[in-house]
């Protein structure tokens, strides 16, 4: 992995439901002042529409995934690398933890240990984020946000929801020191001046680190 110019790297996941795009639009505001780039996973990139295509017409989760992972590596070269490289701090709403928490679902039967083949298409080239903050919600509050049943993309279903979070949260548990857990039921404004918080500490410590 190259972190040759690295700064700061944070991550916001969530399953579909839990306010991260909401977090993500208010640290627009309350981070302002420190002039991050802000970007998305998928859809910073124009690969993000192919992506969108193969969820609308649900072509086949082998393509879906290797979309997925085409949209992270121009991702990567387009916006995030080249933001590090100046020095600016990145926040990004979803990034590869998504892939390996939805996509480890849709392709259980079709593809052996999903996960840990969704890990190794990203080794050796995929930056590892230094904090990643996770929303997390009861999933009947979750799917009560969401759009009607008959608009919801075929991610945004009870079943699967559970098993992505459950993912989520087996992750947050194997990198305790990466991962922070939001309380997602919390009122909107105070998630988002904790995580606005958290990162500007973050940022500080780091700043501190690489004086010394």
């Amino acid at each position: 992995m190259d972190t040759e110019g690295k700064v700061l790297l944070i991550t916001l996941e969530g399953i579909d439901g839990s306010g991260k795009s909401t977090l993500h639009l208010a640290l627009k505001v309350l981070l302002a002042d420190l002039n991050p780039v802000f970007t998305r996973e998928p859809g910073a990139t124009w690969v993000g529409e192919s992506v969108r295509r193969a969820i609308a017409e649900q072509i086949d989760p082998v393509t879906e995934a290797t979309l997925f992972v085409a949209d992270h590596a121009a991702h990567l070269a387009k916006i995030i690398r080249p933001a590090l490289a100046d020095g600016k701090l990145v926040i990004s709403d979803r990034y590869s933890d998504s892939r390996y928490a939805y996509q480890a679902v849709t392709l259980k039967g079709v593809i052996q240990k999903p996960e840990e083949w969704l890990r190794a298409m990203h080794n050796g080239w995929s930056i590892i984020p230094d904090k990643t903050f996770l929303c997390v919600l009861p999933i009947d509050e979750a799917l009560a946000r969401l759009k009607p049943t008959n608009e919801r993309e075929h991610f945004e279903k009870r079943e699967i929801l559970e098993k992505v979070q459950d993912n989520y949260l087996k992750f947050a548990r194997a990198e305790p020191s990466r991962f922070v857990i939001v309380d997602a039921m919390k009122e909107k404004e105070e998630i988002a001046q904790f995580v606005a918080d958290a990162i500007r500490q973050i940022l500080q410590s780091s700043r501190s680190r690489r004086r010394r």
